[in-house]
């Protein structure tokens, strides 16, 4: 994994530094405050990098990976190896053994070994179903409470990742067998269903720009009762599954306030997986996103280039894309378009639909509309100055077939 510096871990979430730690086989990760997780994570990249490792109090945890079921041998990934001699270095007779060495001790499926082990283990087709989350070594996990991590959370293999070409955000579902020797997490045997659909009629399921879209039919209900502002959305220029709406409006008429509003609606709804994508922000209003409802995704403050902006929103709205071609539903706000190329921002915009199974809906700021968007929430300045913080201006804002939504 690439050397992430001391301020790129302070701004990443607790669940981030989780996961960076289990890679980097850190003892006792979870019970560590942030500032002492960062220290550790610094200290073991310095130690894996041709440093001395530092010693610590914390006792030996269980390997964080088990494993993969179906990974590629050793030949076909070398670049294991060096883990594993670390592994067996560090091991101790109090501690498990690394989840990586486990492919090297065990016999083969069907061998002596594993019939031993399934009696142990008991039925091997308990069912399993939850949110992919995927580690930058390829392989994942299947989150059973998303989006923190548990105990019994289940291991995908890297193989089994390629095959089905998940992302993070993908819901799977499929059987599980229980952790082997050295293991500490179970195992997903196969994968049955992603985002409610059969596995294997997504593996010949066709392109997204080839899927038939639809105006959108299904209003998200936003709350209304407290929120004057989404109220007069809601009444003037309904959103739905598969909308491409667009928040203009000049500067200081509040597009990032009222984006973070509805962010902070459409946030925790098991139906939905929300995205944010900040690209040319100001430093506070970062930090305001960070402090919100929706962490980012992928956040660039105004002093980034173009191309790495352009990038990130891209990254976004492409991995979106592919777990609503799988049927799910699937939400992308963007702030802001202004500042990206013309071809990305309208790219972006234009990846919205509504599909006969799954959506894509992209809510993104902009100075003015762009064109083929299904819904255009303008801001008032005026009224913005007079209090009224963001306001929309009815007579510019509207939706197309608002018909379908309203009925």
């Amino acid at each position: 994994m690439p050397i992430l510096d001391r301020a790129s871990l302070e701004q990443s979430p607790l669940a981030d530094l989780h996961a960076i730690a289990s890679e980097l086989s850190i003892d006792g990760y979870r019970r560590l405050r942030k500032p002492e997780l960062i220290e550790a994570i610094v200290g073991r990249q310095g130690a894996e990098d041709g440093g001395e490792e530092p010693s610590t109090a914390e006792e030996p945890s269980p390997a964080e990976e088990p494993s993969p079921t179906e990974e590629p041998s050793a030949a076909e990934e070398p670049e294991a190896a060096p883990a594993r001699r670390r592994g067996r270095r560090r091991r101790s007779s109090e501690s498990t053994p690394r989840a990586e060495d486990a492919g090297e001790t065990e016999e083969e499926p069907g061998g002596a070994a594993d019939a031993q082990q399934d009696q142990r283990e008991g039925p091997r087709d308990e069912l399993v179903e939850g949110v992919v989350e995927l580690l930058s070594n390829g392989s994942g996990f299947v989150r059973v409470n998303p989006p923190d991590p548990s105990d019994d959370d289940v291991y995908i293999s890297s193989a089994q990742v390629r095959r089905c070409e998940l992302v993070t955000g993908d819901r799977v579902a499929g059987p599980r067998r229980a952790p082997r020797r050295s293991e500490r997490f179970a195992a997903l045997v196969r994968i049955d269903t992603i985002n409610g659909r059969p596995a294997a009629e997504l593996a010949d399921s066709a392109r997204y720009d080839d899927l038939p879209a639809s105006f959108p039919t299904e209003r998200f209900e936003l709350g209304v009762d407290v929120d004057p502002t989404v109220q007069a959305i809601v009444s003037a220029a309904p959103v739905g599954r598969g909308s491409r709406v667009t928040i203009a409006g000049a500067a200081q008429t509040g597009k990032t306030e009222l984006l973070r509003r509805l962010a902070a609606e459409l946030a925790g709804r098991e139906e939905l997986q929300v995205w944010v994508a900040l690209a040319g922000v100001r430093p506070e209003e970062l930090q305001e996103w960070r402090a919100g409802t929706v962490a980012p995704a992928v956040a660039l403050g105004f002093g980034s280039s173009q191309e790495a902006q352009a990038q990130a929103v891209e990254g976004t709205v492409d991995q979106a894309r592919r777990i609503a071609a799988r049927g799910a539903h699937a939400v992308v706000l963007i702030d802001t378009l202004t500042g990206l190329p013309h071809h990305v921002a309208r790219k972006a915009l234009a990846a919205a639909r509504n599909l006969d199974s799954g959506s894509l809906t992209v809510i993104a700021t902009a100075e003015a509309p762009f064109g083929g968007e299904t819904t255009v929430i303008t801001l008032d300045r005026a009224l913005a100055r007079e209090g009224a913080f963001p306001a929309v201006d009815r007579d510019e804002t509207w939706t197309m077939r608002a018909e379908l939504l309203h009925g």
